[in-house]
């Protein structure tokens, strides 16, 4: 019921301010203490941002108006499907800082840049180089989406978090099973999966 008021109440401001401004402009309700003298609506800008108790944002123009209605965020739930009662810990993600890493790690092993584009590729399609990645209906998580997740931790104890650790278990494993990168890219081209 209060969002339906709401709404009902933005609409109203909005068509009211409107027709303040469309029938009377010199009226003194305008956006704009500075309208009478310049005879420009919002100081010269072309669009005046209202928003309206935190939930609808109504965009005002020299020509019409939108409302939308800002967007609800949802939590995830705390355990997984597999009901292990595991969920991926909150951080913020660093894609362009993991690749840095990567890039480093792929040098080191005396891979050569090529081989670098095809791990960019993989890792591009599997997690979007997002350190908690993770998918709900496989258990696959993190940059190199391991399967399951916790199989990283022979990298590190913080393998849950650290792009680092997570990346230099998904390069062993990489060479390990197809050798190199591109081996790695090739088959997943091929199967849908590495």
């Amino acid at each position: 019921m209060k969002q339906s008021a709401t709404t009902v109440f933005a609409f109203l401001a909005s068509v009211s301010f409107l027709l303040v401004n469309v029938v009377d402009p010199f009226s003194g309700a305008t956006a704009s203490p500075d309208f009478a003298a310049s005879g420009e609506r919002f100081g010269g800008a072309d669009v005046q941002a209202i928003d309206v108790e935190g939930e609808y944002t109504i965009d005002v123009s020299k020509e019409s108006y939108v409302v939308e209605k800002k967007p609800e965020v949802k939590l995830a739930p705390a355990s997984t499907s597999a009901g292990s009662g595991w969920a991926p810990p909150a951080v913020t993600p660093d894609p362009g800082s993991a690749q840095e890493y990567a890039a480093g790690a792929v040098a080191a092993r005396g891979w050569p840049s090529s081989e670098f584009d095809c791990l960019v590729a993989l890792w591009s399609k599997e997690s979007g180089w997002r350190v908690n990645a993770y998918n709900a209906s496989s258990g696959a998580y993190g940059i190199p989406q391991a399967l399951p997740g916790s199989k990283m931790a022979t990298a590190g104890a913080d393998w849950e978090t650290n792009a680092g650790t997570q990346i230099e278990w998904g390069l062993g494993y990489v060479q390990g099973r197809y050798g190199t990168p591109c081996g790695a890219w090739a088959h997943s081209q091929d199967s849908g999966w590495y």
